[in-house]
């Protein structure tokens, strides 16, 4: 497979380092709007080359496509550059991934109750157009989105009859050494799914929001991490799970720490978290932009973090029954723990970013292998999971979990 790569962040650093050791790569072009940095990520391998690219425009990213004779491109950008890249693949002819979906709208009068523009609307507003040329956009196929969506596809088809909830939970017990704060993924990205109204879907309601770290909630998480306290936060699995799963409630919450969220709501009360330029001194700059800016890189604080994190979906419902028996209550938590020490130790890449990234490349080699095909505008829970989760246990040699807890009587 020749793939364009567009992002020369840490996860497509990561990307890089894992596709690495993969014999289906043909080749990778990584493009980035610093050619350096894409110089950089190239040099793991031979089979990989560097590109200056403008991923905002579509046009570009189509003739980028054209020219390296990708199959597939690849959005490890930010979401902010979603849908040039997105519409610059459908442009090319060719298929196309990202780890996450175009960016939402809060609802202009009631945003702490209603949607407005859903996050990956305006991808799935072209689903169409995608499935009668034939192509595929795979979307949220990172780990969050993306693995926690394919357990949820794994609870349904092997382990329950009927689910009740798909809740995905996301925890970790990691520390960065010498910073008072620094964020272990993109702080542009931490900005925009965590301060954004988080979004619910229940089957008899539909999606609708609720107000920023809402419900707060004790979920003990496996390996050693314990106990977190996780808040309700915007996130694209709420807008995948409920087109493809059975299901009656949809959630997600992640475990973010009382000085983390301080730190974000200072940001939101200050116009900090805003993202259009403003003028300082004859200089026109966005805030987000300047937080960034400020924050150490977070592909470079591998050598500094210690801990693992958790990424995972709890189901509930009732579980599967032999023949003749009634079904009878059931809860479980899928679950992919990733350890600092052995990702750096594996390929010089941080945790989160690894964990992210490498979702992706076992995707890429089930497509390539055509065990995953399809067309139009697709979650990763509407593709069959067993030779993914197989994959990823097995030659990626990242073990993933399995968690049965004890159900509370839920007859919803």
């Amino acid at each position: 497979m020749k793939i364009l790569l567009v992002g020369a962040g840490g996860v497509g650093e990561a990307f890089c380092a894992i596709a690495s050791r993969r014999s289906f790569v043909e080749s990778i072009t990584v493009a980035d709007i610093d050619l350096a940095k894409a110089q950089r990520v190239a040099s793991r391998d031979r089979r990989y080359s560097a590109i200056e690219l403008d991923a905002s425009e579509a046009a570009a990213v189509a003739a980028a496509a054209v020219e390296c004779g990708a199959h597939l491109v690849m959005n490890a950008a930010d979401p902010r550059f979603v849908m040039g890249i997105f519409d610059g693949a459908f442009a090319a002819g060719v298929h196309y991934m990202d780890m996450a979906m175009s960016i939402s709208t809060a609802h202009p009068d009631r945003p702490t109750e209603l949607c407005g523009v859903k996050l990956g609307d305006l991808q799935f507003e072209k689903s169409t157009q995608w499935e009668e040329q034939g192509l595929l956009a795979l979307c949220g196929m990172g780990i969050e989105p993306g693995i926690a969506d394919i357990f949820a596809r794994y609870a349904a088809d092997e382990l329950f009859s009927e689910i009740h909830e798909v809740g995905i939970r996301d925890g970790a017990n990691m520390t960065v050494r010498g910073y008072g704060f620094a964020p272990t993924f993109s702080i542009w990205t931490v900005i925009e799914e965590c301060l954004n109204p988080p979004v619910i879907w229940e089957r008899e309601r539909g999606w609708f929001t609720t107000a920023p770290f809402s419900q707060p909630e004790i979920f003990h998480f496996p390996e050693g991490i314990g106990d977190v306290e996780c808040v309700n936060v915007e996130h694209e699995e709420v807008l995948l799970v409920p087109r493809w799963i059975d299901c009656n409630r949809v959630t997600f919450k992640y475990g973010l720490g009382d000085e983390f969220i301080a730190v974000l709501e200072t940001l939101h009360k200050l116009g900090l978290d805003a993202t259009e330029p403003v003028n300082v001194r004859g200089a026109s700059v966005s805030p987000r932009d300047v937080i960034a800016a400020c924050l150490p890189d977070p592909a470079s604080l591998g050598d500094r973090i210690e801990g693992k994190t958790c990424a995972g979906t709890w189901v509930t419902g009732l579980g599967r029954a032999a023949e003749g028996a009634a079904p009878v209550p059931r809860e479980v938590y899928l679950y992919h723990v990733v350890d600092n020490a052995e990702t750096m130790g594996r390929d010089g890449v941080q945790a989160v970013v690894w964990q992210t990234a490498v979702g992706p490349v076992v995707a890429c080699e089930l497509i390539d292998a055509g065990v995953w095909s399809g067309a139009g505008v697709l979650g990763p829970e509407a593709l069959n999971p067993a030779p993914f989760l197989d994959l990823l246990a097995g030659d990626y040699q990242s073990p993933w979990g399995m968690e049965d807890r004890t159900p509370k009587i839920d007859l919803r």
